[in-house]
């Protein structure tokens, strides 16, 4: 047995914050923006609004297009950096909006790769029979954690959620997962600060924002990238000709370049929503994908490669047939 998607869906708050905004906040240009990033807007979430709020409306649409109901889903997994809470999980404050009661729901936290790592799992659950119906979830407020007196970094975050179905099928479906992580890159991308370890403004200089090395995290990702695509690859004996296309994280357009050139494919072939969305974290590669599905560049036999590289240092790879 195999998983496979039956529906997708995303959710963007109505705030866009575009780059000639960003001008009057910081100093930077919409040209720097666009040639350092490739990005040009970002979505920001509403006072009060928070990344369950999203993640429930990327959910039902989702859960729409796969024509299921409230009722069918029997597992729940979100991916997030930028929960509501400490506790309960998003996944359960979700399942409560949603009206489910009963199954499995929790959250998985590996930053931008959030997303693959609950597609994951839930794949997992799905194709060993313990699923019937999974509902997976990328969703964040990524604003909430951004310094916006810092060019080097408000530049690049967005808030978005997408979510998919998936059910089980006699055929691929999901091919296979890749999962990796690298500790020893901790501090080349993460947030300082947390419950168990709280700043002190007295002696910590770094404020409660994201902390990034730009310059080596670049390098890093490009790297693990290349490296976990021919895993993939390799691994179900597929040649790169074989990927009709690549849905990256968007983090920026220079990685997803590199990593489109070491598949063999043109940007043509590439889902790219980096300069409408910025970098939305765990919920950039869901939403990506459901674009591509809507607007019907992505059809049904089409082979995917989605993959995405986030702060821990985290990052996989998901092969699958959609």
């Amino acid at each position: 047995m195999y998983s496979t998607i039956a529906g997708t869906g995303r959710y963007l708050p109505e705030r866009v914050l575009s780059n000639h905004d960003l001008e009057k906040i910081v100093d930077t240009t919409d040209e720097w923006i666009r040639e350092r990033t490739g990005i040009e807007r970002r979505h920001i979430a509403a006072p009060g609004e928070t990344t369950a709020d999203l993640a429930e409306k990327a959910a039902r649409r989702a859960m729409e297009a796969a024509g299921v109901t409230p009722a069918e889903i029997d597992f729940l997994v979100v991916g997030t950096t930028t929960p509501d809470v400490v506790f309960p999980n998003v996944g359960c404050l979700v399942q409560e909006r949603l009206g489910i009661a009963g199954c499995a729901a929790f959250s998985v936290e590996a930053a931008c790769s959030g997303f693959i790592y609950a597609l994951s799992v839930a794949d997992r659950f799905v194709a060993t029979g313990k699923s019937r119906c999974a509902l997976v979830i990328g969703a964040e407020t990524l604003s909430r954690i951004t310094d916006w007196n810092d060019r080097t970094t408000c530049v690049l975050f967005g808030d978005g959620a997408g979510a998919v179905v998936l059910k089980p099928a006699a055929e691929p479906g999901i091919i296979s997962t890749h999962l990796a992580a690298d500790g020893g890159y901790k501090d080349l991308l993460y947030h300082p600060y947390g419950p168990s370890r709280q700043r002190d403004p007295e002696r910590d200089v770094e404020g409660p924002f994201i902390q990034m090395k730009g310059n080596e995290v670049f390098k890093v990702a490009v790297k693990t990238l290349q490296g976990i695509v021919d895993v993939a690859l390799k691994a179900n004996g597929m040649d790169q000709s074989a990927v009709n296309w690549l849905i990256p994280h968007q983090a920026n357009l220079r990685i997803i370049q590199a990593t489109a050139k070491r598949l063999g494919l043109s940007m043509e072939r590439v889902i790219c929503t980096l300069q409408d969305h910025g970098n939305t974290s765990a919920a950039s590669v869901p939403m990506a994908l459901d674009v591509a599905v809507r607007d019907g560049r992505i059809r049904r036999g089409d082979t995917l490669l989605l993959e995405a590289f986030g702060g821990g240092l985290t990052w996989g790879a998901c092969l699958l047939r959609y």
